[in-house]
C-alpha cells in the first residue's frame, strides 16, 4: 500500500448492517467466553472504537470478535444490529488479507506483570473496589489479590468492606 492509500481505510468508514458481514476460513485467534464478556464490557464502557476491517466483498479481516458480541444481547439492541467497518481492498491478494489479520492480531501484544500490578495498586489506592476493577477489567478477585501486592489479610479487608465483613454460613442438607 503506498503512502497516498494509508488514509483511505478510514475514508471509507461506514455502519452497516452486521449480517452484511462474513468471517474468514484462516483467522487462528481464539477468544473465551470470558474474554468476549470483557470486550463487550469494553465496548459498553468506552463506546465503539474499533471499525471492524472487511473486504469489499464483507469478509471479516480484522474484528470477529468484535462482530460476534454486536449479534448478542444487549449489544445487539443498542447498536440496532449495525457495526462500523473500514473496507481495506488488496486488489483480490488474498495473502494480504491474511497478512492483515495476522498482523492485526500480533500488535495488539500482550499485558506485561509488573505494570499490570502497578495499575491494579494505583486503582485499589485511588478507592476503586476489587469487584469494580473485576468488572473493568476482566479479571477475578484472585488474579486482582495477585497482582495488588496487599498481604491476603488487607485483601481479605478489603473484599468484605463493602459489606460488612463475612456472612454466617448456611448449612443446606437434602431432606
Amino acid at each position: 500500500m503506498s503512502e497516498m492509500d494509508l488514509f483511505s481505510p478510514l475514508r471509507s468508514l461506514q455502519w452497516v448492517d452486521r449480517t452484511m458481514l462474513r468471517a474468514n476460513d484462516y483467522n487462528p485467534n481464539k477468544v473465551s467466553e470470558d474474554n468476549l464478556r470483557l470486550l463487550t464490557q469494553s465496548i459498553l464502557t468506552n463506546g465503539w472504537t474499533l471499525p471492524i476491517v472487511v473486504r469489499p466483498d464483507y469478509t471479516i479481516i480484522d474484528g470477529f470478535h468484535r462482530w460476534t458480541v454486536s449479534g448478542r444481547e444487549p449489544l445487539l439492541s443498542k447498536l440496532g444490529g449495525k457495526v462500523p467497518v473500514v473496507i481495506v481492498d488488496h486488489a483480490g491478494d488474498e495473502s494480504a488479507d491474511v497478512y492483515g489479520t495476522i498482523t492485526h492480531n500480533r500488535a495488539r501484544g500482550t499485558h506485561l506483570l509488573e505494570p499490570m500490578k502497578a495499575i491494579v495498586k494505583k486503582l485499589l489506592d485511588e478507592g476503586k473496589t476489587v469487584q469494580e476493577i473485576g468488572k473493568q477489567l476482566g479479571m477475578r478477585p484472585e488474579e486482582v489479590f495477585r497482582l495488588s501486592g496487599f498481604t491476603r489479610e488487607e485483601f481479605l479487608a478489603l473484599m468484605t468492606e463493602d459489606v460488612g465483613g463475612y456472612s454466617n454460613a448456611v448449612i443446606y442438607k437434602k431432606i
